[in-house]
């Protein structure tokens, strides 16, 4: 039998979700380098090395795409995020870059870019990325799309979907970055999340805590709780 993982202690929370995409990229460098062992520590320091050294295309793929795909075997699943995470900063890529990786690559690469873009690209042009992430019903990418990058340049009428997305296919609400400044008494999302507690109701569903805080911090209505959680 395959004994499940143990929790992750607060250094590797670091390294897993969207705490990728909220740590400065030097703090996860040095907690990966603390996490590894010998032998996947000396795979990631050539890696990056590589990815510095060799930023533009040899042969079919860049080495540091290479790199990339060999980042889950050589790391582990707990930690190929970050790595890859860290490979994209060593390469220097572009949007035209991670666009080629979100749109060719595997559902771990295209998670790993999303984590990347709050790192990588100052401004919004990468939102297309976002939006496709944000069609899906992959939790994991959907968890990725609603990170800084989104709360930064995600418009409101379609930041207000993806909260009702997540709502929609389990994806905790404590993954949205900026939650509580950008859903507060926010009359639309209200009515919104309004419709969508009376379709399940009249389904004979339950109410998830989630959906009756996210309601509540739209409610125009509830005062302001002066930094404490409706």
């Amino acid at each position: 039998m395959t004994r499940p993982e143990a929790a992750p202690t607060d250094q590797e929370a670091e390294l897993q979700g969207t705490a990728l995409a909220r740590t400065p990229l030097d703090t996860i460098h040095g907690r990966l380098e603390s996490q590894l062992d010998p032998s996947a520590r000396v795979w990631l320091r050539q890696a990056l090395d590589d990815a510095a050294t060799h930023p533009g295309t040899h042969g079919p793929l860049p080495v540091w795409e290479l790199r990339l795909a060999e980042a889950g075997r050589r790391c582990g699943s707990r930690y190929a995020d970050a790595a890859r995470v860290l490979v994209l900063r060593a390469a220097r890529a572009d949007l035209d870059d991670m666009s080629r990786v979100y749109f060719q690559g595997t559902a771990d690469e295209r998670r790993a870019v999303l984590h990347a873009l709050a790192h990588l690209v100052p401004g919004p042009e990468a939102l297309p990325l976002v939006e496709d992430a944000l069609r899906t019903h992959d939790t994991r990418l959907l968890s990725a799309a609603v990170g800084p990058y989104a709360a930064r340049h995600l418009e409101a009428h379609a930041w207000r979907h993806a909260v009702l997305k997540c709502l929609f296919v389990g994806v905790p609400v404590d993954e949205v970055v900026d939650l509580e400044r950008r859903a507060r008494a926010d009359g639309e999302l209200a009515r919104m999340l309004a419709d969508h507690a009376d379709e399940r109701t009249a389904a004979g569903r339950p109410l998830s805590r989630d959906l009756r805080r996210v309601l509540a911090l739209a409610d125009p209505g509830t005062p302001s709780p002066h930094g404490k959680e409706s």
